[in-house]
């Protein structure tokens, strides 16, 4: 495991914990884990719960990068053998999806993105003459990348079976930049037995 992750198992599977325990659990492993997203915590008997981060640089809008080899190397480390991970972008300018990674496939999915929404159209969001909400320095127009984002969604799930992600063939888990390069944060929560 990596130093950002402490495995911990308590106890066995217990398969008869009613709905509103696991609810219960849940909401009180929520309330413990703001503000932080690198530790394994306790849980459920024989559960383990890992948060992890990835922090990739990325080059342009829209750019397909696979990251299916880092959630793979988080899912080992964690030791899970049987459950799931859900990867997680924290951006509205970025998203999360499950495709090939074939260049070609790539570069007309590009294509659709910015036909489907396109940069030089008019996006009241753009408009700092209008805008007065949610306005950063150095704020750049990027209608298009959060209309975009909307379409595609800012997580995936995926199975773990015997420690591995159970991926199809061709499928490969994408972080999808929808703005301009920069740097984005991708959370891998791991959980299972």
């Amino acid at each position: 495991m990596g130093k950002d992750s402490v495995g911990v198992t308590a106890g066995t599977s217990t398969p008869d914990k009613s709905i509103e325990e696991v609810v219960q659990y849940l909401q009180k492993l929520d309330n413990q884990h703001k503000g932080t997203v690198s530790e394994q915590r306790e849980g459920l008997p024989g559960m383990k719960f890992s948060c992890r981060n990835l922090v990739i640089r990325t080059d342009k809008g829209p750019q397909f990068i696979d990251i299916t080899d880092g959630v793979a190397s988080l899912a080992r480390e964690s030791a899970i053998r049987s459950g799931f991970a859900i990867v997680f972008t924290r951006h509205t300018t970025a998203a999360i999806r499950i495709n090939e990674n074939e260049p070609l496939l790539l570069r007309d999915m590009e294509e659709f993105l910015k036909k489907v929404a396109p940069s030089h159209m008019y996006y009241n969001h753009n408009d700092f003459s209008r805008r007065t909400a949610n306005m950063s320095d150095g704020e750049e127009p990027n209608g298009h990348s959060h209309c975009q984002q909307l379409l595609l969604g800012a997580s995936e799930a995926i199975p773990i079976v015997d420690g591995r992600l159970l991926l199809g063939q061709w499928q490969r888990l994408f972080l999808v930049e929808l703005d301009r390069g920069r740097e984005r944060e991708v959370v891998v929560q791991l959980v299972g037995e």
